[in-house]
């Protein structure tokens, strides 16, 4: 080792007294003659062993004496290019996974990747090197949504292993392209593997899958991605399984991984899941061996600064040999080499997508039209589709009506026009129909709730200059940290507090425009706090709403005395407090706001005494008179609820102490009771009650389902989700949406959330459940009717190497236009106490005119789609005797069976 490093010093000191720069020696790396593989071990070779342990970091240095430029390692594309800007958003990954729709699934992938190449050129050609801007993303997501508690479950494609496994496919191929030479994008499927939760735990938790349900329910969709769509990394998880780092795992990296399904390409670890190893979960005992056996048991991106930090002292102290740390950065470079960042950008076919693609019109229609198919009907007793020649008044309630957040989940881009359900319904109104608006309620706990908050204008906003003068606005003193600590990076006066800062617009932007700021003290788009101090002018007298909107941390003081304290991570909420001011008063304020991570916002906000009778519900538990006024007069109420991301998703630990809801799991699966208790009175009026509901997943509605008319799942649909709603709503498209998971009937359903094991209590999805589901999996009704008939197969006995052809007849007999979800479920007959119940191998969404009629085939294989796994004999086998066919609209409305008969 010292006589490597010996020789990298001379081979420096040789070519500095020639003139002559390493890169310029010897460049067979550059040589575009050679193979991306005998280019990437010639890198490798040239690296020092500094070198090589920087490059395994998500934020790799430049090697200037080799032309490598620096590159940072994490992007996100769930849904859409995330966090750098105006994109595309798209509807939630659990959406999309509901339209059942896999070419429509390459389709939005494709666009996705165009977005994603043409930012990455864009930004190197501004010399943007940062964060959400390179080429390998960490996505999709493909754990199993086990349990619908879990908080990240709209992030996944649902319950169904062979639903996720074709959706995950079809992303991973649109992202990474065909072309023959050159990758478009690196997908990485993620989190590998038996990750579903609970939030709070992930960091310690350690998972015991038995051997039947970690082969045949956590690892399938997995095998899929990689062994079919070639999906070019995977991302570990944070948990053990089985006492074993998921990131430091022999079982799931070299046996599973590379072994079985012979993967070629690398592995990152979760953020900090390499600093759990030790710190944790307790597997070792230092950070260097932490490092160490991360990088020896198969991973070889370290998502945080382990390996940059403590790398080097393991090699030192023959924890780990630099030949093993070659094959990590081998892999590393080899990525890039087949993203064509060595090449000449000519030679790239995607160099030259234009940025004037990203969110352009085409794209936004592809959004709308991913959101329309997305678009799940639950029940419906013919008040829908609304006809607008005989309905004069509709009444638009509730706490996501208006809400950008329920269109947009968690790992979003920012959408240059969303728009929300209630602009859709009033744009597909039109002059036809009257529409009252109300927010009415909050969507979980009881805050004031009003309409619109106002961004305080910097008019009753001042702070001393450095003159001594009054000036408007305040003083706001900017950090390079989350906690307002150390010596602040700069200061300035802004003239009010109304910013939504993205990548490409960070706090920094206009300071380095106006010189008070050079570009190498810029603060990062993530990780930064800011304190504002100055004057508040009252410009009345009376009860004052004032508060803070933000998407991370925030608290707020007057003359000295907090107001707000929400100083927590994923907060992306209104923080507000009642305070009496008096006229012509000025009042010391202070506001302090930190960003984790994302695009970051910030507003400070008030409503004035003179605007809260008409602005604000005081008693936020109940609607006001004047809503139900407005529904009672209408001819029908839409009333749109369920959550947002603000309330599931990663590790958010602002939302403790809220009952139904722990570090962004939730802890109940019924409706917030806030809101039953709405719908409740809504229903009182007599009016018909059309309940939109927007969520990651299953939700529980008290028995209140019943008493409703109409129900829409319209999930987090993504920037055109409003219109998507009101064109479903009155019949401008008919609905063909299916459930991706199991709505259940209340969360006395579920097994203890910590219990991996699919049979536990009545049962994990539909594959196990037993109980009576509130809708069950592959549930989704039309304004039409599908009749199914000749259901036939081409042998009714046959052996595990066979195929087999299924067709089945499908005719659209009702009045619209419509789309239907064909589904096909084999069920095990002999052995339905230890198989699943049943289990869903193909789909087909068809589109059909009314009077039309299909045919649709399937081709089954035998040796896969009957299968099981022997955990004795550690592989998958078919056992002998009688499967039922089962084709039908959901796992429950099976329409036709066929028994079909596999010998020994």
């Amino acid at each position: 080792m010292k006589l490597n490093l010996l020789t990298g010093l001379l081979i420096l000191i040789v070519l500095s007294a020639s003139g002559q720069s390493v890169s310029n020696a010897n460049k067979k790396f550059m040589d575009t003659s050679l193979d991306f593989e005998t280019r990437s071990k010639d890198l490798v070779s040239q690296m020092t062993l500094d070198e090589k342990i920087a490059q395994l970091g998500d934020r790799s240095p430049a090697i200037p004496r080799l032309g490598v430029p620096e590159y940072n390692w994490w992007n996100e594309c769930l849904h859409g290019v995330a966090r750098s800007g105006n994109a595309t958003v798209f509807p939630q990954a659990i959406g999309m996974a509901a339209t059942f729709d896999t070419a429509m699934m390459t389709k939005v992938a494709d666009i996705i990747s165009d977005e994603a190449r043409a930012k990455y050129h864009e930004a190197i050609r501004n010399k943007n090197y940062g964060r959400y801007f390179g080429l390998t993303f960490w996505s999709p997501n493909i754990n199993i949504l086990r349990d619908p508690r879990w908080g990240r479950g709209h992030e996944t494609y649902g319950e169904d292993p062979y639903l996720t496994g074709q959706m995950g496919m079809q992303f991973v191929k649109g992202l990474q392209g065909d072309d023959s030479k050159y990758m478009k994008l690196v997908a990485t499927p993620k989190h590998f593997a038996v990750h579903n939760g609970p939030e709070p735990e992930r960091h310690v938790f350690n998972v015991t899958p038995n051997t039947r349900d970690l082969w045949e329910t956590y690892l399938p969709a997995f095998e899929d991605l990689v062994v079919d769509a070639k999906a070019y990394s995977i991302m570990g998880a944070y948990n053990r399984v089985d006492g074993e780092s998921s990131c430091a795992s022999w079982l799931l990296l070299e046996d599973i991984l590379r072994n079985k399904w012979g993967f070629k390409g690398y592995v990152v670890s979760d953020c900090g899941a390499i600093r759990d190893i030790h710190k944790f979960h307790k597997i070792v005992n230092t950070p260097e061996e932490a490092a160490a056996i991360g990088v020896r048991k198969g991973c070889d991106l370290n998502c945080g600064s382990v390996y940059q930090t403590y790398l080097k002292n393991a090699v030192a102290l023959g924890l780990i040999d630099e030949g093993e740390i070659d094959l990590s950065v081998y892999r590393l470079v080899l990525a890039k080499m087949k993203l064509g960042m060595f090449d000449k950008a000519e030679d790239v076919p995607f160099a030259n997508i234009p940025i004037e693609v990203n969110n352009s019109e085409p794209h936004n229609q592809v959004a709308l039209e991913m959101a329309q198919k997305s678009m799940t009907l639950l029940k419906n007793n013919g008040v829908l589709p609304l006809n607008k020649s005989k309905i004069s008044k509709i009444a638009v309630v509730g706490p996501n009506a208006d809400n950008i957040n329920a269109l947009r989940g968690n790992y979003y881009g920012t959408a240059s026009n969303p728009v929300s359900v209630i602009e859709g319904i009033r744009k597909a109104a039109g002059n036809d129909v009257e529409i009252s608006y109300s927010q009415g309620i909050s969507l979980v706990t009881a805050e004031l709730v009003n309409d619109k908050y106002n961004v305080i204008d910097g008019k009753y906003l001042f702070t001393t200059n450095k003159n001594g003068k009054q000036e408007q606005g305040l003083t706001g003193t900017y950090y390079r940290n989350r906690n307002l600590k150390e010596q602040p990076v700069f200061q300035r006066i802004d003239p009010e507090i109304n910013f939504e800062w993205s990548p490409t617009s960070s706090p920094t932007t206009t300071a380095i425009a106006q010189g008070i700021l050079t570009e190498d003290k810029a603060i990062d788009i993530d990780r930064f706090s800011i304190s504002w101090s100055g004057k508040l002018l009252a410009p009345e007298t009376g009860k004052y709403i004032l508060g803070v909107e933000s998407d991370d941390g925030n608290r707020l003081w007057v003359d000295g005395k907090p107001i707000t304290d929400a100083w927590h991570n994923n907060v992306m909420a209104t923080s507000l407090a009642e305070i009496h001011l008096e006229k012509g008063q000025y009042y010391d304020i202070k506001l302090d706001y930190f960003e984790n991570m994302g695009n970051a916002k910030v507003k400070l906000v008030w409503v004035l005494p003179s605007q809260e009778d008409e602005a604000i519900n005081t008693n936020p538990y109940e609607l006001s008179d004047k809503t139900l006024t407005d529904v009672k007069n209408a001819d029908v109420a839409v009333f749109v609820g369920g959550l947002d991301a603000t309330w599931e998703g990663e590790e958010m630990k602002s939302r403790t102490g809220v009952t139904g809801f722990n570090v962004g799991d939730r802890t109940t699966i019924e409706l917030p009771e806030i809101q039953l208790n709405a719908l409740k009175a809504m229903k009182k009026t007599g009016t018909p009650i059309v309940f939109v509901l927007m969520s990651g997943g299953s939700i529980a509605c008290s028995g209140l389902e019943d008493e409703l008319d109409a129900m829409l799942m319209a999930w987090y649909p993504g920037q055109r989700g409003g219109d998507a709603v009101a064109d479903v709503l009155f019949g401008a498209y008919n609905p063909a949406g299916r459930l991706p998971v199991t709505f259940y009937t209340s969360t006395n359903e579920l097994a203890d959330f910590k219990d991996y094991n699919m049979r536990a209590g009545k049962g994990f999805t539909y594959r196990y459940y037993t109980g009576e589901a509130l809708f069950p999996f592959g549930h989704g009704l039309s304004y039409t009717n599908f009749e199914y008939s000749n259901l036939s197969v081409n042998k009714k006995v046959l052996n595990s190497s066979e195929k087999l052809s299924v067709s089945v007849k499908i005719k659209n007999t009702g009045k619209f236009d419509g789309e239907e979800v064909v589904q096909l479920y084999i069920k095990d007959v002999k052995s339905d106490t230890w198989m699943p119940v049943k289990q869903l191998r193909k789909f087909d969404r068809i589109a059909l005119k009314k009077g039309e009629t299909k045919t649709i085939s399937f081709d089954l294989d035998i040796s896969k789609d009957f299968r099981y796994y022997n955990p004795m004999l550690r592989q998958y086998e078919v056992e002998p005797g009688d499967f039922e066919i089962q084709v039908g609209a959901s796992s429950k409305d099976i329409r036709l069976k066929k028994i079909v008969t596999v010998k020994e």
